[in-house]
């Protein structure tokens, strides 16, 4: 019975050891792939198409070697970090393709769960505020409306997704977060559009009146002169 135990014993410690080893592997490939999605992001904002290409190749890379190391560990495959860390990868893809009209990646071209996917994607959505704010600052309030649009159709596809959090891996909370984000630039934007729709009145009303002071002022030629105060004041 002792022989037997420490074999059982022996197996369990060499496959947790595995397990162990494995894990460490994992997280040091999340972190790298959280961080090539961060710097991917940042390359879009600054318009670095060749930038972004390569940090998503990499990305994409990162991804696919971590799914496939843990993929016969569910313990491993399901943890926070992993699913974090693909949930990036998923939003630095999704980011590239609306800022670039390119088409949008599927669940099974990132190595991800449908579950990872709408998280992602909640968080594609809430990065476009930040591309609406950096259009409004330059006045451009047309070019960001497109990104407003994303936002509205991917918050109305994620409310209709009503599953237990044990389901969604906690997709309610992304969702209510993206409302939020949602509301508060759709206000934002709102005001702007406003703004410049009154200043293009003003600048109208300007040119108008400029327009018809000048007409006036012409009408009168050149060294005409007022024969007494009468002719003045008529």
């Amino acid at each position: 019975m002792t022989a037997q135990l420490d074999d059982i014993v022996e197996a369990i410690r060499s496959r947790l050891t595995t397990l162990n080893e494995l894990r460490d592997v994992t997280l040091s490939r999340s972190r790298s792939l959280t961080r090539a999605c961060a710097l991917s992001i940042r390359a879009v904002h600054r318009h670095d198409w060749e930038e972004t290409d390569a940090l998503l190749s990499q990305a994409r890379s990162e991804a696919e070697a971590m799914v496939s190391a843990v993929a016969a560990q569910p313990t491993l495959y399901h943890a926070g970090y992993t699913q974090d860390a693909l949930k990036e990868l998923v939003e630095a893809h999704l980011v590239n393709a609306v800022v670039r009209g390119l088409p949008l990646p599927t669940p099974e071209s990132l190595y991800v769960t449908g579950a990872t996917y709408l998280r992602g994607m909640s968080e594609a959505g809430t990065e476009m505020r930040r591309f609406v704010l950096d259009l409004m600052r330059r006045g451009q309030i047309a070019d960001a409306e497109p990104y407003l649009e994303f936002m509205d159709e991917v918050y109305s596809h994620l409310i209709t997704v009503d599953f237990p959090d044990a389901v969604t891996d906690g997709l309610r909370r992304n969702t209510d977060v993206l409302r939020g984000v949602l509301e508060r630039t759709r206000g934002d934007l709102t005001m702007a559009i406003r703004q410049e729709q009154m200043r293009q009145a003003l600048m109208g009303f300007e040119a108008n009146l400029d327009q018809l002071l000048g007409t006036d002022f012409a009408a009168t030629e050149p060294g005409t002169s007022f024969e007494d105060e009468g002719d003045l004041e008529q």
